[in-house]
C-alpha cells in the first residue's frame, strides 16, 4: 500500500509539472515519462486512449499477433477482444488499465487530477525477457515421469504450448 501511494505521490508531481492546468486532459507516465493523452469520449473507470497515443506513450502498437513493443507481443484474449479495443467511428481505443491488469503491470491513478502511472513490470517477469532465460518449471510426461527444464540446460529445446483462448 505505501508503495502505490508513493507511486502516486510521483505521478501527481509529474503531471503537474508536465502540463497543462487542464484537469480534462489525462496524463499517462510511462517507463518514467509524462504523455498527454486524447480524453475517451465517455465516462469510464478504465483509461481507454487513442491507438495513436497508446503509441506515442508506450512505443506498443496493436498488430494482428497481439499488442507489440518492439520484438515483445502480448497476445490479446480473443474471447475478451472487446474489453481491450472498441472502434467509435474513425477512432480506435484501447483500454490501457485492463492491458495492464493483462500483462501484471502495477498501475496507481488518481482520478481527480487524470494521471495514471503504469509501474514497471515484476522484475522476475522482466529478468526472463531480458536474458531470453525461460524459468524453471516442472511437467509429468505421458507415463507420468516428471521432467525439469533445468534437466535440459545447455541443449536446445522445443517448447510446445497451446492455450483454449
Amino acid at each position: 500500500m505505501i508503495r502505490y501511494l508513493v507511486l502516486l505521490a510521483i505521478a501527481t508531481t509529474f503531471a503537474v509539472t508536465a502540463r497543462a492546468s487542464d484537469a480534462k486532459t489525462p496524463v499517462v507516465i510511462y517507463d518514467g515519462k509524462a504523455t498527454e493523452v486524447s480524453a475517451a469520449p465517455e465516462a469510464s473507470n478504465d483509461l481507454w486512449i487513442t491507438t495513436g497515443d497508446l503509441t506515442r506513450a508506450t512505443r506498443f502498437v496493436i498488430k494482428p499477433q497481439g499488442v507489440c513493443r518492439d520484438e515483445l507481443c502480448f497476445p490479446l484474449p480473443k474471447n475478451r477482444k472487446a474489453e481491450f479495443v472498441s472502434k467509435k467511428g474513425p477512432t480506435t481505443w484501447f483500454n490501457l488499465s485492463a492491458f495492464a491488469k493483462l500483462i501484471k503491470q502495477p498501475v496507481v491513478v488518481d482520478q481527480k487530477n487524470g494521471v495514471w502511472y503504469f509501474g514497471a513490470r515484476d522484475a522476475e517477469q522482466n529478468g526472463y525477457l531480458t536474458s531470453l532465460e525461460a524459468p524453471n518449471f516442472t511437467l509429468p510426461d505421458l507415463n507420468g515421469k516428471l521432467h525439469s527444464l533445468a534437466d535440459f540446460r545447455g541443449k536446445k529445446v522445443l517448447l510446445v504450448t497451446w492455450a483454449s483462448w
